[in-house]
């Protein structure tokens, strides 16, 4: 597998909390999308990791083809950038 599952087609919207640890999913295998449920295991890809920086409503990758991992920001619908971070 060298390219990641594309379980959605647009962003998953997700609240985070600031100062909280959250686990992206960048294989795109994990049936608790967006977040890491340790479906690359065997594969090329690692989850990411990352402290949300404040409380808010997030707009995470599904289609895990953005360019700034794990933020959403349109590549797969042509949108612009949703996300506030």
């Amino acid at each position: 597998m060298d390219k990641p599952a594309r379980p959605r087609k647009g962003p998953y919207e997700v609240e985070v909390e600031e100062g909280r640890t959250y686990v992206w999913c960048s294989c795109g295998l994990s049936a608790t999308q967006p977040w890491c449920d340790g479906a690359h295991k065997g594969t090329a890809f690692e989850p990411i990791t990352f402290v949300a920086p404040i409380s808010e409503v997030f707009f995470m990758c599904g289609c895990k083809a953005t360019e700034n991992p794990p933020y959403c920001f349109g590549n797969c619908t042509g949108n612009a950038s949703r996300n506030k971070s």
